[in-house]
């Protein structure tokens, strides 16, 4: 079977090197469920939906669904949408999908028609799992399929007008039928996370996602006592795979699929499951955090916080130990491949105020300047990446492709960062998260992190509007702690602390939460949009 149209592989040369040093070992992701199966059987795997399955329970649900997509006429290499909740049928859809070589898109709970629509289409979706039970559910599935034309079936979890996800579930499975998938393959479809425009497809093999999984597991120190909190929505690359829910079954460990992220929700499974490490996006360690010092639960379990998705900023970092009682290891990477992580003994300092160093040794990590040449350690440039698990080339996006990655391979990452002496990497924001305010470069994380250090502030976002006079002007958006801060308050604020007068905000607008993308970021562009509609605090 040829590799997946539309898939951009590594250079032969590359991929031998990465065989050779055993960074891709020839095992499918199926396999990681196969393996625990094999191992511990009787160990629980996963927690759902008021459920407890083992890993022999989890692994012969699995090879049913991989049987029900083959009654149903889905081959090796179709592509299955799957629109899904945190929850049982998309843990089995997705091994499913491993065992049968199906590849899965994997949509956000969050999204709605403009981008199941687009991923149907990019992708050339055979078929669609999506979770039915409500008018809008059923709309949604009722205008993907029609929109669609590649789509012949649709699955839905709840009952309704489309084919029942039990028709996949009730297959009768082979017990001694190996996987369909190749190594080389692309495994899954994930999503890019920018902010803007529809989402791009990002193709993962086998080979370099399952490195990503045992890797990411291995620098998080997970075991098989380990019991992982499931908090972000499982479709996204952090709690999928950094090391989330296929790292912890890698190394034999328990998970919590938590139906909401919500303080309560989460801190009651952390006390009855004993919970010991959860990965958090930066708006949910905040919530966290006030809402730890306002309940005072008993998250005694809890040994590790990871916070990625966006970097954290240092006074949040800050408190984690003190008011959660655990450790924090911060992970700066991207769908697209390249992980950062801080280690478990890296000092405080460096837990603080960095977002890691590279996960393999045979990653490779250029931080440059404008005109394209490497800055020195500590100056401000822009990532470039290549390596073992990071993408050569977006699914069926030639043209994009052509300027995302240089000649010999290199993803231009988009992200501004500074690298340490030590090799850990600071994140700065994005090229397009430097406001140009008149001349003078705004940086947009160094500024929101002044700004979080006010005590009536507990989050922030500062984005860029046009002004005809200075080209650019900036507005901090401030969701509140208490009494909402003026922008004087804030002013004298960033006064106090030293911060130059080109980076006080121009307004200042207080609004009780941010829009945020399908992968869960502050939607910038959103807010922008927001200027003429919120009320500015004087």
């Amino acid at each position: 079977m040829p590799l997946l149209d539309g898939f951009t592989p590594w250079p032969e040369p590359a991929a031998a090197r990465y065989r050779a040093d055993g960074y891709w070992t020839g095992t499918t992701l199926g396999s990681v469920l196969r393996d625990g199966a094999r191992r511990t059987p009787g160990h629980t795997a996963l927690v759902t939906d008021g459920r407890r399955l083992t890993y022999a329970e989890l692994d012969e649900a699995a090879d049913r669904v991989a049987a029900g997509l083959r009654a149903h006429g889905l081959k090796a290499g179709n592509r299955l949408l799957v629109h899904l909740p945190n929850g049982l049928p998309f843990v089995l859809t997705l091994f499913g999908c491993f065992r049968a070589a199906v590849v899965p898109v994997l949509a956000l709970p969050a999204h709605r028609e403009s981008e199941l629509v687009h991923l149907a289409r990019l992708s050339g979706a055979a078929a669609c799992v999506m979770a039915g039970g409500d008018p809008e559910q059923e709309r949604l599935a009722r205008t993907v399929s029609t929109a669609a034309h590649t789509v012949r079936h649709v699955f839905t979890v709840a009952p309704g007008p489309y084919r029942p996800f039990d028709a996949l579930t009730a297959a009768e499975p082979d017990p001694g039928a190996p996987d369909d998938a190749r190594p080389q393959d692309v495994a899954v479809l994930l999503l890019s996370g920018g902010t803007t425009g529809l989402p791009k497809l990002i193709p993962r093999t086998h080979d370099d996602y399952a490195y990503n999984l045992r890797a990411s597991a291995r620098v998080t120190g997970l075991d098989d006592s380990t019991v992982t909190l499931l908090a972000l929505p499982a479709a996204h690359n952090f709690a999928l795979a950094c090391p989330g829910l296929l790292g912890t079954l890698h190394a034999g460990g328990t998970t919590v699929l938590a139906p909401s992220p919500d303080p309560e929700t989460a801190f009651d499974l952390i006390a009855r499951e004993r919970v010991t490490t959860v990965a958090l996006v930066p708006p949910l360690v905040l919530a966290w955090l006030d809402a730890a010092e306002l309940l005072a639960p008993d998250l005694s379990s809890l040994t590790l916080l990871q916070a990625g998705g966006a970097r954290l900023k240092e006074e949040a970092a800050r408190r984690v130990r003190p008011v959660l009682g655990c450790a924090l290891q911060q992970v700066y990477g991207m769908a697209e491949g390249l992980l950062n992580f801080t280690r478990l003994d890296d000092p405080d300092e460096t837990v603080f105020t960095s977002q890691g160093r590279p996960l393999a040794d045979a990653d490779e990590v250029r931080v440059v300047g404008p005109d394209g040449t490497d800055v020195p350690d500590g100056e401000m440039g822009e990532l470039w990446t290549r390596g073992p698990y990071t993408l050569r080339g977006y699914f069926r996006a030639e043209q994009h492709n052509a300027t995302a990655f240089t000649p010999d391979g290199f993803y231009r990452s988009g992200d501004l960062v500074r690298r340490l002496p030590g090799g850990n990497l600071v994140v700065e924001g994005r090229l397009k998260d430097v406001i140009n305010r008149g001349g003078d470069k705004v940086p947009v994380e160094e500024v929101e992190n002044h700004l979080l250090a006010h005590p009536r502030v507990h989050d922030v976002a500062l984005v860029g509007f046009p002004d005809p006079d200075m080209g650019e002007r900036t507005c901090a958006f401030v969701v509140p702690r208490g009494e909402a801060p003026t922008r004087r308050d804030l002013i004298d604020h960033l006064v106090g602390r030293g911060v130059a007068a080109f980076k006080h905000p121009d307004r200042v607008r207080t609004v009780d939460r941010f829009p945020r993308t399908g992968a869960g970021k502050v939607d910038r562009v959103a807010l922008t949009r927001t200027l003429n509609t919120v009320a500015e605090a004087l």
